[in-house]
């Protein structure tokens, strides 16, 4: 009877497995298909936004040399320089403002440090567009609105509010040992030499984390790249770039360039993830060694 029960339960679990590896098949492919779809789009040279058969008859790469070569409606080679250097702008001071809020609401207690966390979580459930037209105003009196000026309204529009996002980077915070900082303070280190020389080495897996989300935002935003640059054609981002390839007059002719250059923007995504995993596995095996 016993030998029958476990022959059963271990039937019962291989059923299990089978299912579950089955729906996560499907569920992979189904993920999968989009960004299937649009690199065979990329290649294909049939031109047009539809054709009749997912796989292309005839392959080609002049999609993407098209992007850098013809620069009679827009420059693909300008707008990636420009989106590259305010995300990466943008990256640094995000992070470090998030870090150091994060720090700041973990390890320091102060009169206002609750009202402070309540009111950020208030306005963390409005969505940025929402103050679109009073911060362009604002940039406008400022003067940032004209000429290169742009990229630095970009730039201060992206990490300007960055520190608000503190709660996962405060929660990881709260796992490393407040007695870390009471020794280094008995030590004699000030809370500067805590914070940089301490912390950060021990929250690796957050850093990524946050340089990975703080650098995607603006490689991907739409919305205030497209009301800040206005028609400032030479300030544009990729994402208005790939936007005006949808526009009526130009889907047939730019849709399969449209395609390339999805595929080039996730590019420097890719290489920052695999840059930045190397870090993300150190720091999880070092927080689990220690």
């Amino acid at each position: 009877m016993v030998e029958k029960k476990l022959q059963s339960a271990s039937q019962k679990k291989m059923i299990n497995n089978i299912i579950v590896h089955i729906v996560l098949a499907i569920l992979a492919v189904i993920w999968l298909f989009p960004i299937f779809w649009v690199i065979m789009t990329s290649f294909r040279k049939e031109q047009g936004s539809y054709i009749s058969t997912f796989i292309p008859a005839a392959f080609t790469t002049k999609n993407y040399e098209r992007l850098f070569t013809n620069t009679t409606i827009l420059n693909f080679s300008q707008m990636f320089g420009n989106t590259l250097f305010i995300a990466i702008c943008s990256c640094i001071l995000s992070t470090f403002y998030v870090l150091a809020v994060s720090y700041c609401l973990s390890r320091i207690k102060f009169k206002l440090r609750k009202p402070y966390m309540n009111m950020a979580m208030v306005l963390g459930l409005f969505p940025g567009f929402m103050s679109m037209i009073a911060v362009y105003f604002i940039l406008k009196a400022m003067g940032l609105t004209e000429g290169s000026l742009i990229k630095l309204a970009l730039i201060l529009c992206y990490s300007g509010g960055a520190g608000l996002g503190f709660q996962i980077a405060k929660g990881f915070f709260d796992t490393i040992p407040l007695a870390i900082d009471e020794a280094a303070l008995l030590d004699g280190c000030t809370r500067w030499q805590i914070f940089s020389k301490i912390t950060l080495p021990l929250s690796k897996p957050i850093i990524v984390y946050t340089v990975l989300t703080s650098f995607m935002a603006p490689w991907l935003d739409f919305i205030f790249a497209k009301v800040i640059c206005r028609a400032n054609s030479d300030q544009y981002t990729i994402a208005i770039g790939l936007w005006k390839m949808l526009e009526k007059e130009y889907i047939d002719s730019w849709y399969t360039s449209f395609a390339a250059g999805a595929v080039l923007i996730s590019i420097p995504i890719a290489i920052l993830f695999l840059f930045m995993q190397r870090y993300y596995v150190d720091g999880v095996s070092g927080a689990v060694k220690g």
